[in-house]
Protein backbone atom coordinates (compact mmCIF):
# COMPACT_ATOMS: atom_id res chain seq x y z
CA UNK A 1 0.00 0.00 0.00
CA UNK A 2 1.17 3.35 -1.18
CA UNK A 3 0.98 6.45 1.44
CA UNK A 4 1.60 9.82 1.32
CA UNK A 5 2.74 12.17 4.28
CA UNK A 6 2.43 15.48 4.22
CA UNK A 7 4.76 17.48 6.53
CA UNK A 8 3.03 20.74 7.22
CA UNK A 9 4.04 23.78 9.91
CA UNK A 10 4.00 27.46 10.08
CA UNK A 11 5.52 29.30 7.38
CA UNK A 12 8.47 30.25 10.21
CA UNK A 13 9.97 26.97 9.39
CA UNK A 14 11.17 28.28 6.42
CA UNK A 15 13.16 30.82 8.07
CA UNK A 16 16.32 28.74 9.06
CA UNK A 17 16.28 24.50 9.36
CA UNK A 18 18.74 23.51 12.11
CA UNK A 19 21.66 21.15 10.49
CA UNK A 20 20.72 18.36 12.94
CA UNK A 21 17.63 17.76 11.05
CA UNK A 22 18.78 17.98 7.60
CA UNK A 23 21.19 15.21 9.03
CA UNK A 24 18.54 13.07 11.24
CA UNK A 25 16.08 13.34 8.03
CA UNK A 26 19.05 12.21 5.86
CA UNK A 27 19.70 9.18 8.20
CA UNK A 28 15.87 8.29 7.90
CA UNK A 29 15.90 8.86 4.17
CA UNK A 30 19.00 6.29 3.75
CA UNK A 31 17.03 3.56 6.01
CA UNK A 32 13.95 3.83 4.33
CA UNK A 33 15.24 3.65 0.93
CA UNK A 34 17.50 0.66 1.76
CA UNK A 35 14.60 -1.35 3.28
CA UNK A 36 12.03 0.12 0.31
CA UNK A 37 9.68 1.50 2.43
CA UNK A 38 10.67 5.09 1.08
CA UNK A 39 9.35 5.71 -3.14
CA UNK A 40 10.30 9.21 -2.62
CA UNK A 41 10.24 12.68 -0.65
CA UNK A 42 11.36 15.78 -0.70
CA UNK A 43 11.21 19.25 1.10
CA UNK A 44 9.27 22.08 -0.25
CA UNK A 45 10.51 25.74 -1.28
CA UNK A 46 8.64 28.56 1.36
CA UNK A 47 5.33 30.17 -0.49
CA UNK A 48 6.61 33.55 -1.46
CA UNK A 49 8.25 30.62 -4.46
CA UNK A 50 4.72 29.28 -5.12
CA UNK A 51 1.25 30.14 -6.50
CA UNK A 52 -2.22 28.56 -5.60
CA UNK A 53 -4.78 28.58 -8.65
CA UNK A 54 -8.01 28.68 -7.73
CA UNK A 55 -11.55 27.56 -9.32
CA UNK A 56 -14.35 29.34 -7.98
CA UNK A 57 -17.67 30.61 -9.64
CA UNK A 58 -16.67 29.14 -12.69
CA UNK A 59 -13.50 31.71 -12.97
CA UNK A 60 -9.66 30.45 -12.74
CA UNK A 61 -7.56 32.60 -10.74
CA UNK A 62 -3.92 32.56 -10.13
CA UNK A 63 -2.77 34.24 -6.60
CA UNK A 64 1.43 34.28 -6.25
CA UNK A 65 3.00 33.95 -2.82
CA UNK A 66 3.24 34.62 -0.17
CA UNK A 67 0.22 32.99 1.38
CA UNK A 68 -0.14 35.36 4.17
CA UNK A 69 -3.48 34.16 5.69
CA UNK A 70 -2.34 30.49 5.95
CA UNK A 71 -1.87 29.16 9.11
CA UNK A 72 -0.07 26.16 8.15
CA UNK A 73 2.29 25.12 4.88
CA UNK A 74 3.24 21.78 3.71
CA UNK A 75 6.74 22.07 3.53
CA UNK A 76 7.84 18.94 2.95
CA UNK A 77 6.12 15.36 1.37
CA UNK A 78 7.39 11.57 1.36
CA UNK A 79 5.65 8.35 -0.64
CA UNK A 80 5.67 5.43 1.02
CA UNK A 81 5.37 1.52 0.39
CA UNK A 82 4.02 -0.29 3.52
CA UNK A 83 2.11 -3.25 4.07
CA UNK A 84 -0.57 -1.45 6.64
CA UNK A 85 -2.17 2.16 7.43
CA UNK A 86 -0.69 1.55 11.03
CA UNK A 87 2.71 1.24 9.41
CA UNK A 88 2.59 4.77 7.41
CA UNK A 89 0.78 6.67 10.84
CA UNK A 90 4.21 5.15 12.54
CA UNK A 91 7.03 6.69 10.10
CA UNK A 92 5.06 9.60 10.39
CA UNK A 93 5.27 9.26 14.17
CA UNK A 94 9.46 9.13 13.29
CA UNK A 95 9.13 12.19 11.43
CA UNK A 96 7.68 14.33 13.79
CA UNK A 97 10.12 13.06 16.11
CA UNK A 98 12.66 13.72 14.19
CA UNK A 99 12.11 17.52 14.53
CA UNK A 100 11.15 17.10 17.99
CA UNK A 101 14.34 16.14 18.73
CA UNK A 102 16.49 18.28 16.42
CA UNK A 103 14.28 21.59 16.96
CA UNK A 104 13.57 22.49 20.02
CA UNK A 105 10.41 24.64 19.84
CA UNK A 106 9.46 23.44 16.07
CA UNK A 107 5.37 22.30 15.79
CA UNK A 108 3.42 20.78 13.47
CA UNK A 109 1.52 18.06 11.74
CA UNK A 110 2.05 14.97 9.50
CA UNK A 111 -1.03 13.73 7.30
CA UNK A 112 -0.84 10.55 6.04
CA UNK A 113 -3.35 9.85 3.26
CA UNK A 114 -3.37 6.32 1.25
CA UNK A 115 -2.71 7.02 -2.68
CA UNK A 116 -5.02 5.09 -4.99
CA UNK A 117 -3.90 5.27 -8.06
CA UNK A 118 -0.72 2.75 -8.08
CA UNK A 119 0.76 1.65 -10.74
CA UNK A 120 0.45 -1.83 -11.94
CA UNK A 121 2.64 -4.70 -9.90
Amino acid sequence: MRFMSLLRADESCFDGTPPAVFQAMGEFAREGFNNGTLVEMGGLGPSSLGAIVSLVDGTITAVDGPFTETKELIGGYAVIDVHSRQEAVELGRRLLEIHRDNWPGWEGSCEIRQLFNEPPA
